[in-house]
């Protein structure tokens, strides 16, 4: 990728960051920025408001994963206050994923709680080499279908996984951890199912939907397991509970301590360590990316790798499992008002203190609503729109899409996201050869060259060349996942203080979902920055693409050249003409 221009220069002129301003935690960063009373009141109803939202999930997830839920609560308040005192980014939160309940599960079945422990502790430490080693670059060049694809394998995974409570099955054996020997063992045992907590689970999703619906400031999840806890321990209906089946949860936290080790066992857990860390990166980074979206700040994707590893460090020691960022979590802090990296590290002291005090009534909680619970973090996550999204875009998508989801349910999740970004490179590989790049130049600063005698171009104009008002990126070659990330970065970066931005594809015969699914967020941070966005000679193929992916007018106009655009933000407010029309 090449940067020409004015601003060209002014990178090339940059400081180059040392080792500690790379690593430097976000917490340092937003004191540095000045802290007052005013950011301390707003990260503490944020933390409170995430600590409730956390309280049930942290429980839930970690049964889901075939461990106990005290152990869900450890993880969520050492792993999440070390994510937040360490992290690369200021909104971040850190706790049990359930992403990892599969992974989680395996572990346990074929190594025992320790092994989890274990290889949650090895995961940490691969966090923070990749981190140290600069890897969580390269972390953004999956492929959006990829990961789409194995988010979707998950939630299917997860509500397959939580069957059994919500239907209150009895099982003659073990329920096996793969999805098609699981399905077949659940229908088995269809002739146990309790009625008691089958209304159990259909309520508690009623009123998480309910409240989300009419009251969305609510704690939807927090009331309904409440109020299950409440009908259960009144009723005394026959369902199985946190205190029938785990006898309850402890009032403190653990002392620390290493999990048990020896060379053999950390052999055999290793693949398992590779896996945690593996997709704790990818569901870290990602939730980071969200948080920026949502609020137009940046993270530091290395630092946020090597917190995450002591997370996963500290998680482990004090008998916790696999920590990760969160997204639903983060965009709750986020919405809740949070400032910085204490909004989280109280969300940990806050779940501490509920441990503390309401750790009794937890017996009473029934695993049917927790399993409710679940199924809707299962159907939220399932990112239904952007999958039929992908299905429609091209075949190539479609592929990578399908086997990374059913790699993902009926085989492994590693698999998938191997198997799937290997598709990937493998259908683009053969645009690779023109080098994807980027040129910026303020409108129209491009002078004739001797080989285009076409009369296309216009002379250099420099009264447009020294114009701060509009910007005008031309992409060159082949735009696909492997250039999305750099090119959105120099786009999100420059062109803030910009009243229009114009992005050219002329010179862009094929872009991907990955790319389509970038610029659609440089659409909406444009839009809500007040910058008007104009993308200019985009062929049909492309255009679909982008309409696809939601660069959709008002958000960004279509025009037919550059010069049009310009005039256009020139002229004021842009007014629908047949560029748009067409668009829409």
């Amino acid at each position: 990728m090449s940067i020409t221009g004015e601003h060209a220069g002014k990178l090339h002129q940059l400081r180059r960051p040392t080792f500690a301003e790379l690593y430097l935690p976000k917490l340092v960063t937003v004191w540095r920025e000045g802290y007052g009373l005013a950011d301390l009141r707003a990260d503490v109803f944020a933390g409170l408001t995430v600590a409730i939202v956390a309280l049930p999930l942290s429980m839930a997830i970690a049964i889901a994963s075939g461990v106990t839920p005290d152990r869900g609560l450890y993880t969520a308040v050492v792993g999440g206050f070390i994510v937040s005192l360490l992290g690369g980014s200021r909104f971040q939160i850190g706790g049990p994923a359930g992403a990892f309940i599969v992974l989680v599960a395996v572990t346990a079945e074929r190594h025992g709680v320790d092994g989890v422990i274990l290889a949650t502790l090895m995961a940490g430490m691969v966090l923070i080499a990749a981190g140290l080693l600069r890897i969580g670059t390269y972390i953004k060049f999956i492929p959006y279908p990829v990961t789409v694809g194995f988010t979707a394998g998950i939630a299917v995974i997860i509500f397959a996984s939580q069957l059994r409570d919500l239907g209150g099955i009895t099982l003659a054996g073990k329920e096996p951890s793969e999805f098609v020997p699981k399905l077949v063992a659940l229908a088995a045992g269809l002739h146990t199912i309790n009625p008691s907590a089958v209304a159990v689970a259909i309520v508690s999703i009623a009123v998480i939907a309910g409240l989300r619906r009419w009251r969305p400031s609510w704690p939807g999840i927090l009331i309904a397991v409440v109020l299950a806890a409440v009908a259960t321990a009144v009723l005394s209906l026959p369902v199985e509970t946190i205190g029938s089946r785990f006898g309850g949860i402890p009032r403190e936290l653990p002392s620390p301590a290493l999990p048990a080790f020896s060379l053999a066992k950390a052999t055999a857990v290793l693949p398992d360590a590779i896996s945690f860390a593996l997709l704790a990166a990818i569901e870290s980074l990602l939730s980071a990316v969200v948080a920026d979206g949502m609020t137009g700040r940046r993270h530091r994707s290395n630092c946020e790798l090597v917190a995450q590893g002591a997370a996963n460090i500290g998680s482990a020691l004090f008998g916790g499992i696999c920590v990760t960022g969160l997204i639903a979590r983060t965009a709750t802090n986020i919405r809740a008002g949070g400032r910085g990296p204490l909004a989280g590290m109280l969300h940990s002291v806050f779940l501490l203190l509920f441990m503390l005090i309401a750790a009794p009534l937890a017996s009473y909680i029934p695993l049917a609503a927790l399993a409710a619970v679940l199924v809707v973090v299962a159907w939220t996550m399932a990112e239904k729109h952007e999958f039929a999204t992908l299905l429609r875009s091209s075949w190539g998508d479609a592929v990578v899409l399908l086997a990374t989801f059913l790699l993902t349910i009926f085989r492994d999740l590693t698999e998938g996201i191997l198997v799937g970004f290997a598709l990937g490179a493998v259908l683009f590989i053969h645009r690779m050869a023109e080098m994807t790049g980027i040129e910026e130049r303020s409108p129209l600063v491009a002078a004739d060259r001797p080989d285009d005698g076409n009369g296309e171009r216009v002379p250099y104009d420099p009264a447009l060349a020294i114009d701060r008002d509009v910007l005008v990126y031309r992409i060159t070659g082949a735009f696909f996942f492997g250039a999305a990330s750099a090119i959105g970065n120099v786009l999100d970066g420059i062109a803030d203080q910009r009243k229009g931005l114009v992005v050219d594809f002329a010179a862009v015969p094929f872009l991907d979902s990955t790319a389509a699914n970038v610029l659609g967020r440089v659409a909406v941070k444009a839009h809500r920055h007040g910058i008007r966005l104009f993308i200019t000679g985009a062929s049909p193929a492309v255009r679909r693409a982008l309409l696809t992916h939601g660069v959709t007018p008002p958000r960004a106009r279509y025009r037919a050249t550059i010069a049009r655009a310009v005039a256009d933000i020139k002229g004021g407010a842009a007014r629908p003409v047949a560029d748009d029309a067409a668009a829409t």
